[in-house]
């Protein structure tokens, strides 16, 4: 979603000294290559550089000479299994700089996993390599945990040791567990405020957390850090301009990570992630960019920040990217309770239907070709909806999923750079949904920085037809600054809607209990994000019942 005050086109998409790693690491590209671009294009996407080795391999270095606290940007878990669960951190003692203060070399790093805080009872250790190629990003899929059990893990080198973070396993396969808490957070605009919400979901109750896009944004960050008017601290000029090559992509992670409750909150929860446009480029469409750039540069971007993405996030290798692709949609289990389906709704989409603006649906949204999975994430998320044995079916993404009139005209526009631009595709999926029979479907969205409660319609345009689902849409940690309870077009959208049931425009996120019964959600909103320290409270609270869809107000 655009915020205001976008800059202009960046001249960064020519090749710069900044470039320098991606002309590198071209030598190394992969024999695939994306859609029907051109060899050129390939050649400057670039696949993932792998760490040298051998006779070629960086120094290594056990930490000792590490004069400054390198785990400055915290710790992070992410994607529970029965058994796993995966670890993060990332080594920078310098972190507003390029390569983090540590230049080239490779850092040992240890690691535990523990029953306890005070890491007593330990049941795992190990060493691992930070390699410069990562950014000195470190991933450790901890395997043979208890499953449904929460532990505590830790990094050290030399004498630092990170601070604890807390995370969980899933329940076993095939558990019929009694209960999951679940928030939803999205939309973290940095220079749009403070993350008062992170803070608060630092302190639930939850079991997990999904993050469904804009964990960073490219636009440029003022040395004040925009609405959050620092006095006392000053950025440096390298935030000052659009985000486009890897290493401004690692620096911007650096900035938001360096916030207190953003790392607070990654330290007492496991998260499970997924993309939307902005930790690229604003509604970019598979590899056509916002201003139409020749598709060659506009996938060297991609890949600098896709890769930069996983190295500051907590995902396996299997979501590693590959030049200028990655598989990012995945499925992930709680028993028997839920099946979830996460998407990415960005790398495979057909490009916005007429000129990517507000437009009344026509031929070119309508067209059954165009497709916002793709024709394999699609298959594949139809596919697991009719082999799953969950009573939940959560299907975690980022764009608005139900029908949304902009208006009261007779022809509504629709965004179309939402589902509503691409209907087709929505139609496919309802009827993959029905077929399989998914008697309790729960959409998880972000994107829009509002909060919305819709019952999903088998026929949007019919009150009366049969509801099939539900769709949470969790609002902004602070994108769009301070926004205000009743937004000027809440009456508009909710009478041109009437499965709409609930429209906040407040920050903050969404909490949802599942249990063998019904899921309830709860609106937490804070009234204000530019300045820090605000309250939270729930602004609404709905529960729709297991196998009878609809939101009841509690």
């Amino acid at each position: 979603m655009a915020l205001p005050g976008r800059p202009g086109p960046s001249s960064a998409l020519a090749l710069t000294p900044h470039d320098a790693e991606l002309r590198t690491a071209a030598r190394h590209l992969a024999r695939r290559r994306f859609l029907t671009v051109s060899a050129a294009a390939a050649a400057l996407a670039f696949t993932t550089q792998l760490p040298a080795r051998g006779a070629f391999a960086a120094p290594r270095s056990d930490g000792a000479r590490i004069t400054e606290n390198p785990f400055t940007l915290g710790v992070a878990s992410g994607d529970p299994l029965p058994d796993s669960v995966l670890i993060w951190t990332r080594l920078a003692p310098e972190p507003f700089t390029p390569d983090g203060g540590l230049g080239q070399q490779q850092v040992e790093v240890a690691w535990e996993v523990a029953l306890d805080e005070s890491f007593v009872l330990v049941v795992r250790r190990g060493t691992v390599l930070a390699h410069p190629e990562y950014a000195h990003s470190v991933r450790v899929d901890v395997k043979g945990l208890d499953a449904g059990s929460h532990y505590y893990y830790r990094f050290r080198t030399g004498t630092w040791i990170s601070p604890a973070g807390r995370t969980r396993t899933a329940p076993p396969a095939g558990d019929g567990t009694a209960r999951l808490r679940l928030a939803a957070v999205a939309c973290q605009a940095y220079h749009h405020g403070y993350y008062t919400a992170h803070g608060h979901l630092a302190r639930e109750d939850v079991d997990v957390v999904f993050h469904l896009g804009d964990y960073l944004y490219e636009y440029a960050v003022d040395s004040a850090g925009g609405a959050r008017a620092y006095t006392d601290v000053v950025l440096p000029s390298v935030f000052n301009r659009e985000a486009t090559t890897l290493a401004d992509y690692r620096m911007r992670y650096a900035l938001y990570k360096s916030d207190p409750d953003l790392r607070a909150v990654h330290a007492a929860h496991p998260f499970v992630v997924t993309w939307d446009d902005h930790e690229t480029e604003n509604n970019y469409a598979a590899d056509v960019d916002e201003n139409g750039s020749d598709p060659a540069r506009f996938l060297t971007r991609r890949a600098a920040a896709y890769r930069a993405y996983w190295e500051n996030q907590p995902l396996r290798a299997d979501q590693r990217p590959e030049g200028p692709d990655a598989r990012l949609y995945r499925r992930l289990r709680w028993g028997t309770l839920a099946q979830f389906d996460i998407l990415d709704t960005r790398q495979y989409r057909s490009d916005q239907a007429y000129g990517d603006t507000a437009h009344v649906p026509g031929p070119e949204s309508d067209d059954p070709a165009r497709s916002l999975t793709g024709d394999a994430q699609e298959r594949w998320l139809i596919d697991g909806w009719g082999t799953s044995t969950a009573l939940w079916n959560v299907m975690p993404q980022q764009v608005t999923f139900s029908q949304r009139k902009l208006d009261l005209n007779a022809e509504a526009r629709m965004s179309m750079d939402a589902w509503d631009g691409y209907r087709a595709n929505r139609g496919r999926l309802v009827a993959g949904a029905k077929a399989a029979g998914v008697d309790n479907w729960l959409v998880l969205t972000g994107d829009v920085h509002v909060g919305y409660a819709f019952d999903i319609k088998d026929d949007f345009d019919d009150p009366g037809s049969p509801t099939l689902g539900t769709e949470l849409t969790c609002t902004s940690v602070t994108s769009g600054m301070n926004g205000s309870e009743h937004p000027a077009n809440r009456d508009t959208y909710l009478r041109a809607n009437p499965h709409l049931r609930f429209y906040d425009g407040r920050r903050g996120y969404v909490r949802v209990e599942l249990d063998r019964a019904h899921a309830r959600a709860d609106f937490r909103v804070v009234p204000a994000v530019t300045t820090p320290g605000a309250p939270v409270s729930t602004a609404a609270s709905f529960v729709t019942e297991a196998g009878s869809p609809g939101l009841t107000p509690v």
